[in-house]
């Protein structure tokens, strides 16, 4: 928890740091880019957050493997370095992310599916964000085979639940009924 909240200052503080050089949407793309290899690689993650690695080896091998990223980017892993907090670099990606896109008014609707969507699915799917957002939504696809068919659109704190599993549930409610 207390990483999470102090993810959230830095991010906070990178944004800042960034929209005031112009430069937030180039950050952005670099806090996706970190944020995805850190994720992808295990052996990064180990080596992040390793406590027996001093602070500069970690800031000169990010440094190395980030090399074309903004300066701004390159001025989170020197603070992370004088503070010693590199463990909650990819905790400061998401942060940094969810910061950016509540600036530009974008929101991430996170669609269920049983399966990957398809053209039609996500047509369908965008039909239905319309009716519920006035927002720019990115989508964001999870698949989960337990739902059967169909799909579940979260934006926000709002669900519409449009699965096979959901209608089976609810046609078992009213049989039992």
């Amino acid at each position: 928890m207390a990483g999470t909240r102090a993810a959230i200052r830095y991010a906070k503080a990178i944004l800042d740091l960034a929209t005031s050089k112009g430069v937030a949407e180039a950050v952005n793309n670099d806090m996706k880019l970190i944020g995805t290899t850190i994720e992808a690689n295990s052996e990064l993650r180990a080596f992040i957050a390793s406590p027996i690695l001093k602070v500069t080896v970690k800031e000169n091998a990010l440094l190395e493997v980030f090399a074309t990223v903004n300066t701004v980017t390159k001025g989170l892993f020197h603070l992370l370095h004088e503070n010693k907090r590199f463990e909650i670099l990819a905790e400061i990606t998401v942060a940094y992310n969810k910061l950016f896109d509540i600036l530009n008014g974008v929101e991430v609707a996170i669609v269920t599916t049983a399966f990957p969507m398809d053209a039609a699915l996500e047509a369908k799917v965008i039909a239905k964000i319309a009716t519920l957002s006035d927002k720019k939504i990115t989508i964001q696809n999870t698949v989960d085979p337990a739902i059967i068919g169909g799909f579940i659109l979260r934006i926000g704190d709002k669900q519409y639940n449009a699965s096979v599993a959901n209608r089976l549930q609810v046609l078992k409610r009213e049989l039992s009924n």
